[in-house]
């Protein structure tokens, strides 16, 4: 984590010195950080000269007390070892300068007991990091019991400087937010797979294909290392108040040398890939219940909030960014049900103690009817739009408003015949709604719009012809967005790449999260385009830039993508969503049949002579000058009022 610690640091302007106890170990730092900005140059999201210039920030010293001697901010990331923490902060408090800020990168030991070894423990705090640092866009701050607000405040400052999303949990508890959340789920799926409720793989094909969560509880488990799990989950339940009992699983396997993925087998047996990933059938967790299984991290988000731990946002958020998850552990309670979570929360106190019992917040809100979507309210509230769950694609109408949401987040959206034919009804179903007066396409999770097609799913494709009938019906949908007399927007977070980015290209506007790619990579499989992506992208970029994309296959960051004309608008993670819905409300106030006709003339004029698209011109804005939706125009502007059009 230090290397990655010190990159972005450096990458924020700060001159950094690296720290360690070994020159071999500095050099396979320094080596390490050369080698992530190489990539970010690679993927044009820095330039050569930014990262020469972060690099050359950077210096290394096997001296902790001189290091220190000068320093504004130190941040500790030493293994997990409360000792060696608290003689790292002894040895601080006497070097570093009395103003200077002393965190640690700690993922679950108290801050207040590794402050407790320095001289000034009120200019400690947590800031944990997120691995790999570089790339996850979450950090966590943590205040002790004795930090004071205004080392709080600086260390909040430092996060966002270095582009962090920032969450802060205001109490040390165990766990602080995100491991607070997870190891409850962790513990409690390996104790139903303990008891014999469910296997190992039927739970973890449940979260993955029915919550939609990146990797099964398991699967996740082996990916981080079970000596991790187990020393981290122990940390917590040691310091929590009338614990569950550890599940024995973890511990054996952690004795056994089973750690997961990095020693060949862990709740799974693995064959030695990199990047290998078990193998976990879709249909294997159907009949698994969701309550049982996420109740407890439910639980445990909604007493950080009852507690003032954290805020509703920042557990949401922490949630998103710091697992993956594409909604908030309260979404997922408002989502399942709270009447329901709290019945299963009283089944496991009745039967494995009192650690499980509910939440007092969420007793009130059970108590006040607010259960969740079904209700209106939970948590969180919701409009009382209709949802059509299609197998792939999700249609949220919210007149005025209709969401089509591409609904694979585990597999990163990526675009099967099966979603061709579901986001094709929906988008019909749009057209012909006449309380919908915009449409938002966008992509579950907040990994990726849509990371292209999915090659698996495309074994029917055996020839030629085969390959032409399901690019024609994915040529449709293109063309059916182009032809709809609303607006429809492209809602980009994450991955927009091949076919995903043909898809927004044919959308009338295409707004972008700061963390997005975007890319036609089709040349590198020995392909090209196909959903429109020749014809389209040179029409919004011009021919030398899209053949530059389309010949080298590059993924360009959101920022680019703004500056070439590919993106309208590109705007922060954390206010993207507040951000879209005001977009989508401006867009659904304008006058329904003028924004038809705009459509209407400006596609046309790709594709036309001038003097054609002049003739159009005139008929559609002569028609529209008899319109009542015009004299409410003109009334509402002499009037000083915001007009309400009715598209009549």
């Amino acid at each position: 984590m230090g290397h990655g610690v010190a990159e972005v640091a450096a990458l924020a302007g700060y001159e950094v010195t690296m720290v360690d106890v070994s020159e071999e170990l500095l050099r396979k730092g320094v080596e390490k950080i050369k080698w992530s900005l190489e990539k970010f140059v690679e993927k044009k999201r820095l330039s050569r000269e930014q990262a020469e210039q972060a690099l050359s920030r950077i210096k290394t010293s096997l001296e902790l007390e001189r290091a220190a001697a000068d320093a504004d901010l130190v941040i500790e990331a030493v293994p997990e070892k409360l000792s060696l923490k608290r003689e790292i902060f002894s040895r601080l408090g006497k070097a570093a300068p009395s103003t200077a800020v002393l965190a640690t990168n700690t993922s679950t030991l108290p801050i207040t007991e590794i402050a407790s070894a320095a001289s000034r423990p009120e200019r400690v705090v947590g800031m944990h990091f997120f691995n790999p640092p570089p790339l996850m866009p979450l950090l966590e701050v943590i205040k002790g019991d004795r930090t004071s607000d205004e080392t709080l405040s600086k260390a909040i400052e430092v996060g966002r400087r270095m582009g962090k999303t920032v969450v802060v949990c205001r109490k040390d508890v165990p766990g602080f937010i995100v491991n607070r959340i997870l190891i409850p789920l962790i513990e409690n799926a390996c104790w139903m797979v303990a008891r014999g409720e469910a296997s190992v793989v039927e739970i973890d094909s449940a979260v993955k294909y029915r919550a939609g969560l990146p990797m099964g509880v398991f699967e996740l488990t082996d990916y981080v290392g079970l000596d991790v799990a187990y020393l981290a989950g122990a940390s917590i339940l040691e310091r929590t108040p009338n614990p569950p009992q550890p599940c024995p699983l973890i511990k054996q396997l952690y004795e056994k040398g089973s750690l997961g993925q990095k020693s060949g087998k862990g709740f799974y047996e693995y064959g030695g890939g990199l990047y290998e990933r078990p193998n976990i059938p879709r249909e294997a967790g159907e009949r698994v219940d969701l309550v049982r299984v996420l109740a407890p991290s439910i639980n445990a988000a909604s007493w950080l909030v009852s507690n003032g731990v954290a805020s509703l946002e920042d557990v949401e958020t922490a949630v998103k960014l710091g697992l993956g998850w594409p909604k908030g552990a309260l979404e997922y309670g408002d989502e399942l049900g709270l009447d329901k979570v709290v019945e299963a929360l009283k089944e496991l106190a009745r039967v494995h103690g009192s650690f499980y019992e509910p939440d007092k917040l969420l007793l009130q809100h059970v108590s006040n009817g607010r259960l969740g979507k079904k209700t209106g309210a939970g948590f969180h509230t919701y409009s009382t739009g209709e949802t059509t769950a299609y197998t792939e694609v999700l249609y949220d109408r919210r007149p005025p408003v209709a969401w089509i949401i591409l609904n694979r987040p585990h597999r990163l959206n990526t675009i099967t015949p099966t979603m061709i034919r579901e986001l094709t009804d929906a988008l019909l179903k749009a057209w012909k709604d006449g309380e919908v007066r915009v449409v938002v396409v966008r992509g579950a999770g907040d990994r990726a719009f849509s990371a292209g097609a999915d090659v698996s799913a495309f074994t029917a494709v055996k020839t030629k012809a085969d390959a032409e009938e399901f690019l024609r019906e994915f040529q449709e949908v293109m063309n059916i967005i182009e032809a709809m007399p609303k607006p429809v927007v492209a809602a980009i977070d994450g991955y927009a790449l091949g076919g995903g980015l043909e898809l927004a290209q044919a959308c009338d506007i295409r707004v972008a999260t700061t963390r997005s790619e975007l890319g036609q990579p089709e040349i590198n499989l020995g392909l090209i385009p196909g959903a429109g992506g020749t014809q389209r992208l040179p029409r919004l970029v011009g021919v030398a830039k899209a053949l530059e994309l389309e010949l080298l296959g590059d993924r360009i960051p959101a920022e680019e993508a703004h500056r070439i004309g590919l993106v309208n608008r590109v705007y922060p993670a954390e206010s993207f969503d507040e951000e879209l819905r005001k977009l989508a409300e401006r867009l659904a106030s304008q006058p329904p049949l003028a924004v038809a006709a705009v459509k209407q003339a400006v596609l046309l004029a790709r594709e036309t002579p001038l003097s054609r698209g002049l003739a159009v011109e005139r008929k559609l804005f002569a028609d529209l000058i008899f319109t009542k939706d015009f004299m409410e125009g003109i009334s509402a502007f002499f009037s000083k009022r915001k007009p309400e059009f009715k598209g009549e």
